[in-house]
């Protein structure tokens, strides 16, 4: 039997940062989240590599940022990327994960691991599911983003046949298959990718949980109408009347139903674990591909403002915001982290993949996980990490979000450029975690500094830019007609 510890690595979809019980939610419930969390190393600003998707899941996988990787926007599930164009036309990506780049699950298999993926991937098409990078088995990884036809089988996923009964819901037959690959694992170690579909759209839950939190909500003195605001409008929508809103209370019955199912089925396995004498000999990561859906677009119509609140972070999901690309995350690395640990220094989602060489004795692939570092020396308290700063580059619009860019966090900084209408705005992260106070009039000696590694990084990087589009028309607004305008 091999002495090398298991894998179990737990990707949320869509998770927000403030969405368990352990980082501040008092309206969603997360009970085995917060045990498990407690059992380990709680991270304060962790960060998701982008604040969509697929790039995050290319940066697990390879250890490179996504601008890297070529994958800087969601791939479209039938296929291809999806270029908008407004002021700016979108910057091309790759539509599939190359196989070019080699996987941690390859590496881990390389180092004697079994290695089972379960859930989504959305990193292209049947050439480029997991069973092409690494995986012996895939349960559910395909080219969709989302249970398109829902959470309740049928499911019609092409990669995966609905042996369940109808009605069975996806979280639940997941965490079936996963339990089942555990008990069947051979004496090898082995590395489960438990990627769930949740909490992403659509949001489906079972009745009897959402009937729960429709009468927590009532308890809770919550209005009906949702507590949000608008805070612009999609630039590339010629639609005066269509606004993006931000939500800005945790009150969604329907989405606190799907995270208390998503704890529920995470308890499961971990109870498997322990039942098992496996949990003292199992690495566990737990982290989000992107900040929270806090943010909606459509009519003047309070309720379309996204699914949860991130405050005290700023906006959501697509955002170049906190709240778009902080992450609930923790780890626990038996015999090293200790429970009920924190640690406030910056990560992002490249770290992954040298870190768990790292942890397992492994021989790193500096010239393949290029971007990210090893978190062991803070995960067991013998150093700290040699990185200034984190790198973001998103050159693409997004339904609520308002606008392409890049950004960095230097220290206790963080800089953003906005490529739409070449703002850039400067906020001192540790002391105005909402992104409030902008501070590149008053600190432009550090605005420079940031803003000349980030153009460094960019052209190091190769990083694709959106382009101009010539055919752009300002969309007026009629002074005499209130309704034409947003506000």
């Amino acid at each position: 039997m091999s002495n090398k510890p298991n894998i179990l690595f737990f990707l949320i979809d869509d998770l927000g940062w403030k969405d368990l019980g352990c980082y501040g939610s008092e309206f969603y419930e997360s009970p085995n989240l917060d045990a498990l969390a407690a059992d380990s190393m709680l991270f304060t600003d962790a960060y998701a590599s982008c604040p969509v998707c697929s790039p995050t899941r290319a940066s697990i996988m390879s250890g490179k940022y996504p601008a890297r990787v070529g994958i800087t926007n969601y791939i479209n599930w039938k296929g291809g990327y999806h270029p908008i164009k407004g002021k700016l036309i979108d910057a091309p990506y790759h539509k599939e994960l190359p196989q070019s780049e080699y996987s941690i699950a390859r590496a881990l298999k390389d180092n004697g691991y079994n290695t089972y993926h379960v859930g989504k991937w959305h990193l292209g098409g049947p050439a480029y599911w997991p069973n092409e990078h690494g995986f012996d088995v895939n349960v559910g990884g395909c080219e969709w983003g989302m249970p398109v036809e829902g959470y309740f089988s049928p499911w019609n996923l092409p990669s995966m046949k609905d042996e369940a009964p109808e009605g069975t819901y996806l979280t639940d037959y997941l965490t079936d298959r996963a339990i089942d690959l555990i008990k069947n694992n051979n004496d090898q170690p082995f590395f489960l990718n438990m990627w769930y579909y949740s909490v992403h759209t659509p949001i489906q839950a079972k009745p009897e949980y959402i009937e729960k939190y429709k009468k927590k909500h009532k308890e809770m003195g919550f209005p009906e109408e949702a507590d949000s605001e608008i805070v612009g409008r999609p630039p590339f929508d010629r639609d005066p009347n269509v606004v993006i809103r931000q939500r800005n209370t945790q009150s969604y019955p329907e989405y606190a139903a799907m995270i208390e199912i998503l704890d529920e089925n995470i308890g499961r396995i971990i109870t498997h674990l322990k039942e098992n004498d496996l949990y003292d000999n199992t690495i566990i990561v737990f982290t989000s591909d992107n900040g929270g859906l806090g943010t909606g677009r459509g009519p003047k119509d309070a309720n379309n403002c996204g699914v949860t609140s991130n405050l005290p972070l700023k906006r959501g999901k697509a955002w170049m915001y906190d709240g778009g690309t902080r992450v609930s995350q923790f780890i626990r690395w038996p015999g090293h982290t200790q429970a009920g640990d924190t640690c406030d220094t910056p990560v992002t989602s490249t770290d992954f993949y040298p870190t768990l060489l790292d942890m397992i004795d492994a021989e790193l692939k500096p010239e393949q996980h290029q971007d990210g570092v090893s978190l062991c020396p803070i995960l067991d308290k013998s150093g700290e990490l040699e990185r200034e700063s984190i790198f973001w580059h998103f050159p693409h619009y997004h339904a609520v979000s308002d606008s392409p860019g890049a950004s960095i966090r230097c220290g206790n900084y963080k800089l953003i450029e906005f490529f739409d209408d070449e703002r850039i705005e400067l906020y001192n992260i540790k002391e105005d975690l909402g992104e409030v106070h902008e501070l590149s009039q008053k600190e432009p000696d550090t605005c420079k500094k940031l803003k000349q590694k980030l153009d460094e990084w960019k052209h190091g990087i190769e990083a694709i830019m959106p382009t101009k589009n010539p055919d752009w028309e300002p969309l007026t607004f009629d002074p005499d007609d209130p309704t034409s305008a947003f506000v």
